[in-house]
């Protein structure tokens, strides 16, 4: 077990290096003068323009900047936000909670409706409930993040007036956050109406960002067991006259969870990714608006440190996933 570990950590630091490289060069290819856009054109003389030039070491070759970079990030130092002087990481983990509260949530969501569809649909195959809800399941990935939240916002904050457009919590509440996940707060506040204004305000965003993953996972536990309801113990199982419950809940999810898994731990890329775009439009503040709104700003050291800071964290699910692989089918571990 400890050799098949080690051999998927071997593919981590190349990966991790080569995050880096697109992390630098992304925000450099766009259009933009980050100088321009930080001090504003007007009043912007030359003197003070190459004086900035020089203070942000933009006058370096790119690949001794691209160093500098690197070698900060390999010893723990993400750079300085260009706008707000402070240090990449503490404005990062200041918003992450905002985005694992929502992202946690989008997959629970997800996951306790996306397996119980799959198992319905592989059961009753060709039937009328498997193509009402695999039919539902491809209308919900194909639907575009942007266009799902906007018809969400007009049904049930506009014209139903149901849940809030945007924000975490109503203003009228406030209280320490030490936490940063708003449920946990407003819960442990004592404030009365905190937690519902709270979760009130998750029911949209969860809602936008969970659907691709949820209609995934259906699709992929529907396969899955198929699959796995076609297997010979299954058949003896039926001989044996054990409940149909029994059978496909116990038996054939449980050998049909290993893809599903998977899929699951790839869905954490997907819920970042779409975490950017659903934060965005609901005001949400957690670290894919923060990625926008650094993007436009050309602020290069938050974007770099925020792109990178991502994608270990999808590599790190990713290895976590590969282990519980091992450890679920011996089989893999030889490989």
């Amino acid at each position: 077990m400890l050799r098949y570990v080690f051999s998927r950590l071997a593919t981590f630091l190349p990966t991790f290096i080569g995050v880096t490289l697109i992390s630098f060069a992304f925000i450099r290819v766009l259009p933009g003068d980050p100088i321009v856009v930080m001090a504003g054109e007007r009043g912007l003389t030359q003197e003070r323009y190459d004086e900035l030039v020089r203070q942000f070491g933009f006058d370096r070759p790119i690949l001794a900047q691209y160093w500098d970079y690197l070698t900060g990030v390999l010893q723990g130092d993400l750079g300085t936000s260009f706008v707000t002087k402070r240090p990449v990481w503490d404005e990062f983990f200041a918003l992450f909670p905002a985005t694992l509260e929502l992202s946690l949530c989008a997959m629970v969501f997800a996951v306790v409706l996306g397996l119980p569809a799959g198992v319905i649909a592989a059961v009753n195959r060709g039937k009328f409930f498997d193509r009402a809800l695999m039919s539902t399941a491809l209308v919900g990935y194909s639907m575009p993040i942007f266009w799902w939240a906007l018809l969400l916002i007009i049904v049930f904050s506009g014209n139903l007036g149901w849940t809030p457009v945007s924000g975490r919590i109503d203003l009228i509440y406030y209280f320490p956050d030490p936490t940063g996940f708003m449920l946990w707060d407003s819960l442990v506040s004592g404030q009365s109406g905190a937690f519902a204004s709270a979760a009130s305000h998750l029911i949209l965003p969860t809602i936008v960002l969970g659907t691709i993953p949820l209609a995934v996972i259906a699709r992929q536990t529907r396969s899955a067991m198929l699959e796995v309801l076609g297997e010979d113990y299954i058949r003896t199982a039926r001989a044996k006259g054990l409940p149909p419950a029994r059978i496909n809940g116990l038996h054939a999810l449980r050998n049909a969870l290993i893809p599903v898994i998977t899929v699951i731990g790839l869905s954490v890329g997907t819920l970042l990714a779409g975490a950017i775009l659903t934060e965005t439009i609901f005001s949400w503040p957690g670290i894919g608006k923060w990625m926008v709104d650094s993007i436009f700003r050309r602020d290069y050291p938050v974007v770099q440190g925020g792109l990178l800071l991502i994608a270990v964290m999808v590599m790190i699910v990713n290895l976590t996933v590969d282990v519980l692989y091992g450890l679920i089918n011996p089989k893999i571990r030889k490989r």
